[in-house]
């Protein structure tokens, strides 16, 4: 898999943008075909062949499980950041998405009611009751995290109710999709405070995310990140509701 570039978060609100050109030849007339060496019909227009490029379907699957992304930032990601340069084809990259979508739904039947990834979004909306800024995907790095955090904390409506913030970020993604542990970035909205008052924000951060049932292994100091162990992917993808599934 093909190490991820992008550096902002991927709003959903972003529009697909087309792939290249679609390369289909027309099928040679029949006249022109040996009786005893049939050549099997090209697909038509309306059904692209296959992607068979096992980098992009890989890097489909993972974007499907990651769940955050619709079907939108699905084309947008793979056909204009990751492999802008490589004139995929729309219409295959866009059948290669319904088709990973509609197995990852399949999937989500055997789950069970309330999954490890509910739990961290119910913990992520308290902490936000509780004054905790907390951002799921947030950039790219530790660095885009707390510029997020920041920029966050400006809009905000009641500012001086902030005690601090609580993210991962892109690359935390990747790795809890992939089967390892979630690491969690916290701390106080004042950089100065930070050993003062970050082990503060921690315990109420693993407070939360105790009592939401998931497994917590954590020093108790400002210097290590939060780690979420044992948590299952298990995200509802917002792609799996543009999809038709009895089709």
């Amino acid at each position: 898999m093909m190490n991820r570039k992008w550096k902002t978060l991927l709003l959903l609100t972003c529009l697909p943008i087309g792939c290249g050109e679609n390369a289909n030849t027309k099928v040679p007339p029949q006249a022109t075909v040996e009786p005893t060496q049939p050549v099997p019909a090209e697909p038509s227009a309306h059904e692209p062949s296959a992607l068979q490029d096992q980098s992009v379907l890989g890097e489909i699957d993972w974007l499907v499980r990651a769940g955050f992304y619709d079907k939108a930032d699905l084309m947008r990601i793979i056909c204009d950041e990751i492999y802008y340069d490589s004139n995929l084809d729309a219409d295959q990259v866009s059948a290669a998405i319904d088709k990973r979508i509609k197995a990852w739904m399949q999937t989500q039947k055997t789950w069970p009611k309330v999954t490890d990834c509910d739990k961290l979004d119910q913990v992520f909306a308290k902490l936000n009751e509780r004054g905790i800024i907390a951002l799921q995907n947030a950039g790219n790095t530790q660095s885009d995290g707390y510029e997020i955090f920041e920029d966050t904390l400006k809009e905000h409506p009641q500012p001086t109710s902030v005690i601090g913030y609580c993210f991962y970020h892109n690359q935390d993604l990747e790795r809890v999709v992939d089967g390892d542990d979630l690491y969690l970035a916290f701390g106080p909205v004042k950089a100065e405070d930070e050993e003062s008052r970050g082990p503060e924000i921690g315990k109420i951060i693993r407070q939360e995310l105790e009592q939401a049932g998931l497994k917590v292994k954590w020093d108790g100091t400002f210097n290590e990140r939060i780690r979420v162990t044992d948590i299952v992917w298990q995200k509802r993808n917002p792609a799996c509701r543009s999809v038709d599934f009895d089709s």
